[in-house]
């Protein structure tokens, strides 16, 4: 039985990483046919221009760019902030077209009238600011570990009937530095969002799912994080005045008859698109 699906007022998403072997595609596109949103933010990292390869491009990752073209092209409202790994748009920041548009951050005003400050959040990577090539080095790391994952899991799940191990989780939560550094990344933004008199800080760029309240001298503010669609596979979900960190599981999303809907062509969605532009006017 096809479940209906869920309404969502705004629905955050970082550190897809389409275009890598790590990227779930697959299960990212079976939770977005799940749900309704209003208003969809790709907070930096969906596309990994970083790594992209005309060699590896699935169909699994077309079609989760086919499914977010078309709530663009039915009105869905669709902000794209860039991160390091496709800063190559930030030249195009301010763009916009019909409800699509591209930025480096965002202030977000709710429908509960409170502000969201969203951005990725590699700005406070010093190794990101002064070490472009060492991130990089790190990044293909960080891809090739994810791989090696794969094939543990496969040994660990099928073989030994065991359950599954992230490798990463594993290194990043024994390296006491690591841990250090998550939590300055955290309280950093949380201190300049508290300054600023905003209501919540919403980030990506850790791959570390987060939803807690930080507190100063100065105030407090609800600091949240979507995680990403490598390790962790969940966004966040703002809907009637509540957040929440969702995590994707296999029994949240069936299809009918256990197939998924077909996405629209190529050729519908361009059809789809032109007749949404065309019907734009000026404001």
């Amino acid at each position: 039985m096809k479940k209906e699906k869920r309404n969502v007022d705004l629905l955050v998403l970082s550190d897809v990483h389409l275009g890598t072997f790590g990227c779930h595609a697959k299960e990212l596109l079976r939770y977005l046919k799940s749900i309704r949103p209003k208003t969809v933010v790709l907070n930096g990292d969906f596309i990994d221009i970083w790594q992209f390869s005309k060699r590896y491009w699935p169909p699994s990752h077309m079609k989760v760019v086919r499914h977010v073209l078309g709530w663009v092209s039915k009105g869905v409202r669709v902000h794209y902030i860039t991160g390091n790994h496709d800063e190559l748009l930030r030249r195009f920041r301010g763009f916009s077209l019909g409800s699509f548009s591209i930025a480096n951050k965002l202030l977000l005003r709710l429908p509960q009238g409170e502000a969201a400050w969203i951005f990725h959040g590699d700005v406070f990577d010093v190794t990101m600011r002064y070490s472009k090539w060492l991130a990089k080095l790190g990044a293909t790391g960080y891809d090739l570990l994810i791989l090696l994952n794969r094939m543990v899991n496969f040994v660990s799940v099928r073989l030994l009937k065991r359950g599954p191990v992230s490798l990463s989780k594993k290194i990043k939560h024994s390296v006491k530095k690591a841990l250090t550094y998550i939590n300055d990344f955290e309280e950093t933004a949380a201190g300049i969002g508290i300054a600023n008199g905003y209501a919540y800080v919403v980030c990506g760029h850790l791959h570390h799912p987060q939803h807690r309240v930080v507190e100063n001298g100065s105030g407090s503010i609800t600091y949240l994080n979507s995680g990403d669609w490598v390790e962790h596979l969940t966004s966040l979900e703002y809907h009637e005045g509540a957040w929440q960190v969702y995590a994707y599981h296999d029994t949240d999303w069936e299809a009918e008859s256990g197939e998924e809907p077909e996405d629209p062509t190529d050729a519908e969605l361009f059809r789809q698109l032109i007749r949404e532009f065309n019907g734009l006017r000026p404001v």
